[in-house]
Parts: structure tokens; C-alpha cells; sequence
């Protein structure tokens, strides 16, 4: 079984941010007095994280440079 390819990190780290933007669009909305959450930003972005690190060490495997890893601020609350 093969590795994870640069391609397919670059993919799952596009959905990741896709649900990043969607969460931020409205991640909590109110039904009939009920409040829901569409999904845990912190979640998220731990998965932006992860991904993000994934393609950058997969890119410079590729192109046969070190990686440089920077890790994104968290969310403040």
C-alpha cells in the first residue's frame, strides 16, 4: 500500500479550509429555539494544521529541500 501523495494532501487540506470558511459562515444557528452547531472550529483548524504540515513535508520531499513547518496561531477564546 502506497504512501499518502502530495496530491492527496493538497485535496484533503482544501476540504479542510473549505470547512473552515463554512463553519465561520455560520457555525451555530437557532431551529425552533434549538441551538446547533454545524462542527467544532477547533477541530478544524487542528486538521488545517496537520494537513497544512503534511503537503509542506511531502512538497519538499519532492523537490528535495527541507521542510519548514509553521504552525498557524490557535483560535482565541
Amino acid at each position: 500500500m502506497a504512501g499518502i501523495t502530495l496530491a492527496q494532501a493538497q485535496a484533503r487540506l482544501d476540504e479542510y479550509l473549505a470547512a473552515e470558511a463554512a463553519v465561520l459562515s455560520g457555525q451555530k444557528y437557532v431551529i425552533g429555539g434549538r441551538e446547533l452547531t454545524r462542527a467544532n472550529l477547533r477541530d478544524v483548524q487542528m486538521g488545517i494544521d496537520i494537513w497544512n504540515q503534511r503537503v509542506q513535508r511531502l512538497s519538499a520531499r519532492s523537490s528535495g529541500r527541507a521542510a519548514v513547518i509553521t504552525p498557524r496561531p490557535g483560535p482565541e477564546f
